[in-house]
């Protein structure tokens, strides 16, 4: 990207997570098991980038089991050693700082997304934290080559709701503020490190946008609110006299425009009508834009400059998959060349461009190898109003003879929906639909209304439509697969993340009899208290989230809101039900699952209910993930007829708990400690 800055934006990011299956087998052939080890375990080795001085190559493995960050030569990859020693969650996002003796990473505590960042030096392996205040949530603003022992670091301990941003040296851990936040949602820098835009939210849910002239915040332009989820700032050229914007004003799609930051004058570089920008690959020194990317149904690349033409077209010819240059040296002399597949684990190159020679790395998964992964086929489906729904199909490896896209007959099928709502379904390597394929089952994901990447006619389609129009396109998109001879009517299971744990909840609400059975993961079960205990540094932008999804601050809103919340209408749940929750989880609280299952409690309905005391929005640790696949695992089974792998030693290091219905689960009150699980 043009500037390195990690900020929470969509109101849950979405998250995969499990599924699958039984002793019966739902495929014309007996596809050999794949372990859920395989799938959901941690990768070998990940995410590889180079120091921006070349000498050195960084990527993340297992250290006893826990993801950490391993340097080595980077002409001996083999000698790498790890630098990092977390013991509990494991790092999951890395980069060099510019002085290429230094790693940064940001890491929280068991799920509750008060970030802190860290700096490691490669040299002794000494790591502090360069944010060693209680209760924030930080984020990494921006790091520069002009500064290569600093960073711009955002964080709220003056004010819970309001980031300021600081100027902090990586070394020392010395930080100096250079911006006090007045009531911005976000800010853009430069190379120079100086504050350069502010963003803001108004009560109509557009955006102000104003730039620092002398140090006095002035306005610069207005983003509606029908674009403000397809036009942001994305930061400027090595002048810092351009910047670069995703602008959807005065069109559907998000083009990239570059904007003379003295007159205002926007000149288009790029764009697609199907698709918003995506993606950008700029010069790693001067800024310009190299290429842009665009994915409606697959990413596709526009190449801007002639001389970075000959060296992806090269490596076009490398591999299979889908290419992306993912790291890159100061003097751009070598990159990281990345290949996603559908079928197979990350390929990472390192690509000498003067040679004009790739040397492959390593896969992210070598285990995956030679294993009977299921290819992802994207469908577009109509939606009853006409809006085209991009959706992928992963079906079970030999069910399609023909290899049509059709299964040879119905198969049972999960609805896996995404979280977000504003994220994405997108084609390559997804472990829920080859673990749920692998099982028996025909995997349907769909970009509903609200999805990101469409243009903001797709987006907007999707205000004020919670359970609504955005539940109609998942019942279209069930329809779909019925009416295709894909989908078992009889059996469907629904499932998902975030908002897709609140998909489940209201298939099973709003439509009893669409589902066999659904699987909630850290869903929301009621708008209204879910908009009440937002995280404090959300409150910014809450005005989006009132003019988006409903206004819960007036009676006639909350009104609304209860009639798009399940827990409003869990008498009318028939179908059984799994609800995974983390104890910490700061955007979708414990609560909203809590309540959902007193309210079945109460009315004699069984719910399977399980619990993680160290997880948050979502199971990052790896025995916690384990041990949430294989309840899942068993549960459909029993309801969709699928095959099953054991629980077996699953459950093994995870901290899972079962408050409720612990017997809902095949093989779960066999294995689970008696203390465990607290009813049944």
């Amino acid at each position: 990207m043009l500037h390195r800055k990690i900020i929470a934006v969509c109101l849950v990011a979405g998250l995969a997570i499990l599924a699958s299956v039984r002793q019966a087998v739902a495929e014309p052939k007996a596809t050999p098991l794949i372990p859920r080890s395989v799938l959901f375990g941690n990768p070998d080795k990940a995410g590889p980038q180079l120091s921006p001085d070349g000498k050195h190559l960084a990527y993340l493995a297992e250290v006893n089991g826990v993801m950490n960050v391993w340097v080595g030569p980077v002409d001996k990859p083999e000698m790498a050693k790890a630098v990092t020693e977390d013991t509990k969650r494991g790092i999951r996002q890395y980069f060099w700082a510019y002085n290429s003796n230094t790693i940064l990473y940001i890491q929280d505590k068991g799920g509750d997304e008060n970030w802190h960042v860290y700096a490691t030096s490669i040299k002794d392996a000494k790591t502090i934290d360069l944010t060693p205040m209680d209760g924030i949530a930080a984020q990494i603003q921006q790091v520069s080559h002009r500064f290569p022992d600093e960073v711009l670091i955002a964080a709220n301990d003056r004010d819970k709701t309001l980031h300021d941003i600081y100027r902090v040296n990586i070394r020392t851990a010395e930080r100096k503020l250079i911006e006090k936040n007045t009531g911005y949602v976000g800010h853009v820098t430069d190379d120079d490190f100086n504050v350069r835009i502010a963003l803001k939210m108004m009560p109509d849910g557009s955006q102000e946008m104003h730039k620092n002239e002398g140090g006095a915040w002035t306005l610069f332009t207005t983003i509606p609110s029908d674009d403000n989820l397809t036009t942001s700032p994305e930061g400027f050229d090595k002048s810092g006299k351009t910047l670069y914007m995703g602008d959807s004003r005065g069109r559907n799609t998000s083009a990239l425009f570059a904007v003379n930051m003295g007159t205002g004058e926007k000149k288009q570089i790029a764009e697609d009508p199907k698709a918003d920008v995506s993606g950008v690959m700029t010069h790693p020194t001067e800024n310009t834009v190299e290429a842009v990317a665009f994915n409606y149904d697959r990413t596709r690349w526009q190449i801007l400059d002639a001389s970075i033409k000959g060296d992806l077209e090269y490596l076009e010819k490398v591999c299979s998959g889908e290419l992306n240059v993912t790291s890159r040296t100061l003097d751009d002399k070598h990159w990281i060349a990345t290949f996603v597949t559908d079928d197979g684990p990350v390929k990472y190159y390192h690509y000498d461009r003067a040679a004009k020679k790739a040397k492959f790395l390593f896969s992210n998964r070598s285990k995956l190898e030679g294993l009977p992964l299921a290819k992802m086929h994207p469908v577009v489906i109509k939606a009853r109003d006409g809006l085209n729904l991009v959706s992928y199909l992963t079906l079970p490896k030999d069910s399609d003879a023909k290899n049509s896209g059709t299964p040879d007959k119905a198969l049972p099928m999960v609805l896996f929906v995404h979280g977000g709502p504003w994220a994405r379904d997108q084609w390559g390597f997804n472990g829920s639909h080859q673990w749920l394929a692998n099982r028996g089952y025909a995997v349907l994901s769909v970009n509903y209304r609200g999805s990101t990447g469409f243009g903001k006619d797709f987006i907007n389609a999707a205000n004020m439509q919670w359970s609504k129009n955005m539940h109609n396109d998942l019942i279209d998109a069930v329809k779909w697969a019925v009416d295709k001879k894909i989908a078992d009517p009889k059996k469907v299971a629904i499932m998902g993340g975030s908002y897709g744990g609140y998909a489940t909840l209201v298939g099973l609400t709003f439509t009893p009899d669409t589902f066999a059975c659904g699987v909630d993961i850290v869903g929301p079960s009621n708008i209204n208290t879910l908009l009440s205990t937002i995280p404090p540094y959300w409150k910014p932008m809450i005005d989006m989230f009132r003019t988006r999804v409903g206004d819960n601050t007036t009676d006639e809103g909350k009104k609304f809101l209860d009639s798009c919340s399940p827990l409003t209408k869990v008498d009318l749940i028939k179908k059984p039900l799994l609800i995974g929750q983390g104890a910490n989880d700061p955007r979708v609280k414990q609560a909203e699952a809590d309540q959902i299952v007193k309210a079945m409690k109460d009315k004699n309905i069984p719910v399977a209910y399980v619990l993680y005391p160290d997880e948050g929005h979502g199971f990052a640790r790896p025995e916690n993930r384990t041990s949430f696949n294989a309840l899942t695992e068993g549960f459909l089974a029993k309801h969709l007829g699928g095959r099953a792998e054991p629980i077996g030693n699953d459950l093994k290091g995870s901290s899972v708990t079962v408050p409720e219905g612990a017997d809902q689960i095949p093989g779960l009150t066999d294995v689970l400690p008696k203390n465990e699980s607290t009813s049944n």
